[in-house]
C-alpha cells in the first residue's frame, strides 16, 4: 500500500513541486507514510495532509510561516503549521504568538486557536514535517518530508511577486538559505516557544510581514482570528 503524495496535491502545488522533488525518494515517502497511517495513530488525519497547501493556493501565497512537524496530541493537529482545531485549547507556542500580536498589532487574543482565517489571506502555514506519531514528537523526521517541504520553499522563491518568509527557531532559520530572491523578504528571530519565548516577544513579526507586503504593493493581511462558522 503507498499513498500518492503528488495525486494528492492540489493541482497547482503539484504543477511546481514536481520538477523540484526526486520521484522515487516522493514514492518511499508515500510508502512510509501510508504504513504509518494503517499500522499506527498518525497526526494530522490523512484527509487533512495537505490542508496548508489547499488554504493558501500557490498564486494567492505571500507568507511562508514554517513550522518543524504537527502537534501530537489527540485532536490538534489539521495539517495547519502552529494551528488547533476550533474547540481545541491552543497550545503554549500559540500562545505566545497571540500575546506577541496583540503587543505587536493590538489584535485580540483569540479564544479559538484555529489559524485557517490566515491560510485563506495567502499565508502557507506549512511544517517541515507533516505528519508525526501520536505522542512521538519528531517520529517521522528525516523520512523524506523535508525534501518534499523544502521544494515548496523553493517554489515560492520562485516567485516574481514578494513572498514573506518567517522562520522562527534554529531549526527554521536553517531554511533561508533557500531563500535568494532579492524581492523577498526573510523575518527571522526566537520561536514561540516557552523555552525561548523571552527572546521572542518584542520581534514584532506581524507588523513586519504587514509592512514588507504593502511596501510590495500587496494586501496586508488581517490577522485577526475568529471561530470559524
Amino acid at each position: 500500500m503507498s499513498l500518492d503524495l503528488m495525486e494528492l496535491l492540489p493541482g497547482d502545488w503539484r504543477e511546481r513541486l514536481e520538477p523540484l522533488v526526486d520521484p522515487l525518494g516522493v514514492a518511499a515517502l508515500g510508502a512510509f507514510v501510508a504504513q504509518e497511517y494503517e499500522e499506527q495513530t498518525v497526526y494530522p488525519p490523512r484527509e487533512d495532509l495537505f490542508n496548508a497547501f489547499r488554504h493558501c493556493p500557490f498564486d494567492k501565497a505571500r507568507v511562508l510561516i514554517l513550522g518543524q512537524d504537527p502537534y501530537h496530541g489527540p485532536g490538534q493537529a489539521h495539517g495547519l503549521s502552529f494551528s488547533v482545531r476550533d474547540g481545541v485549547k491552543p497550545p503554549p507556542s500559540l500562545r505566545n504568538m497571540y500575546k506577541e500580536l496583540a503587543a505587536d498589532l493590538d489584535v485580540p487574543v483569540a479564544k479559538t486557536g484555529d489559524l485557517t482565517a490566515w491560510a485563506d489571506q495567502g499565508v502557507l502555514m506549512l511544517n517541515a514535517v507533516l505528519t508525526v506519531r501520536a505522542s512521538e514528537a519528531g517520529s517521522h523526521a528525516g523520512k523524506g518530508w523535508e525534501d518534499f517541504t523544502d521544494a515548496a520553499i523553493r517554489a515560492l522563491n520562485a516567485k516574481q511577486d514578494r513572498v514573506v518568509f518567517v522562520l522562527w527557531g534554529g531549526y527554521a532559520r536553517k531554511k533561508a538559505k533557500l531563500i535568494t530572491g532579492e524581492r523577498h523578504v526573510v523575518h527571522e528571530s526566537a520561536h514561540p516557544s516557552p523555552l525561548s519565548a523571552k527572546k521572542f516577544f518584542g520581534t514584532r513579526p506581524f507588523s513586519t510581514v504587514n509592512k514588507a507586503l504593502a511596501d510590495a504593493g500587496e494586501p496586508e493581511i488581517d490577522w485577526t482570528v475568529t471561530p470559524r462558522p
